[in-house]
């Protein structure tokens, strides 16, 4: 089918949507509509948004190009800055579709559904919506304002405070995030099989194992040993603990028996979390006060960290991702 036909395909089925409809982004998840269909161009107007975006037919043609190359599908992530209400109208054609968990925009077989949802489900959502109530998050919100108040491109133009916060703030994170990540794991291990990866929109994770040895004792290994023809002298060792142990009842110095190297390294000594507690919901209040523009900009990156995590604790079975 050429292009010529979807394209009047798509117009058709975006002047049949009811005025009310609301369409979605794929990766922001910005709630819009279509405010008008025209022979070159689609209108839309974001709902948080005064204006008109013109969505022109070119880009439409370049986009289903793209889709229907025979390589898959589109990665959502390729998509250009702005271009996201492109994939979320172009999906509107009954043979294309947008797949979440893949993060594609691909042909389809049968027909698909749109990413059309209520105004008043979208409405209800982001009044449910509430912040997941695990440490990582409130570090990664605290990080994140570090980052947006301070260049850390050049470390060596921040002040020491600064860099102690950064520091300290990124040892938390860390720590916060393997100890969810391990969490993750936990759950995901119950759910994967062994040689069948699952993929999610960022990455895929496979089941896996690791063998860990430890000796018999000492007299039951060089017995058998000895009764293979090993010589016990050939596996002896230096014990480290045991050298420790000596050292403590001899006149030897730690420099008789070891090579002895010195490094410094930060270490954090303490957290203050009275302060990270008030400047973290500082910032909650300022960002629910405020409308600037640096303050949406954070706000969406607060959104898209809050998605991420949903998607990290999503996962289905690999039976469930298999079928």
């Amino acid at each position: 089918m050429t292009f010529n036909a979807s394209w009047h395909n798509l117009l058709e089925n975006a002047e049949e949507l009811p005025s009310d409809a609301t369409l979605i982004t794929p990766l922001s998840r910005k709630p819009f509509r279509i405010t008008d269909v025209q022979e070159h161009r689609i209108l839309i107007e974001y709902r948080d948004d005064d204006g008109t975006v013109p969505l022109q037919r070119e880009k439409f043609e370049t986009l289903y190009e793209h889709v229907t190359d025979g390589w898959g599908g589109f990665d959502l992530d390729n998509l250009p800055p702005d271009a996201e209400p492109y994939a979320t109208v172009l999906s509107l054609h009954p043979r294309i579709s947008i797949d979440d968990r893949e993060g594609m925009l691909a042909e389809s077989e049968t027909p698909a559904s749109s990413r059309l949802v209520d105004t008043h489900e979208v409405e209800r959502d982001a009044e449910d919506r509430e912040e997941p109530d695990i440490p990582v998050y409130a570090d990664a919100l605290l990080l994140v304002d570090t980052l947006e108040r301070h260049d850390p491109t050049d470390l060596h133009g921040m002040e020491t405070p600064a860099l102690v916060n950064l520091y300290t703030l990124l040892s938390d994170v860390q720590r916060d995030a393997n100890d969810f990540r391990q969490e993750v794991a936990d759950v995901l291990l119950v759910r994967l099989h062994h040689d069948r990866p699952v993929s999610g929109q960022y990455g895929s994770v496979q089941r896996t194992s690791r063998r860990n040895r430890s000796l018999k004792d000492d007299e039951e290994v060089l017995e058998r040993l000895e009764n293979a023809g090993i010589d016990r002298e050939r596996v002896l060792s230096v014990d480290r603990s045991k050298v420790d142990e000596a050292l403590e009842v001899t006149m030897l110095s730690e420099s008789d028996v070891y090579e002895v190297e010195e490094s410094e390294y930060v270490r954090k000594a303490e957290v203050d979390e009275d302060v990270k507690e008030s400047r973290l919901q500082g910032l909650k209040d300022r960002l629910a006060a405020s409308e600037d523009d640096e303050a949406n900009q954070l706000r969406a990156e607060i959104e898209e960290l809050e998605q991420r995590i949903d998607d990290l604790t999503s996962f289905r079975t690999g039976t469930e991702m298999q079928g």
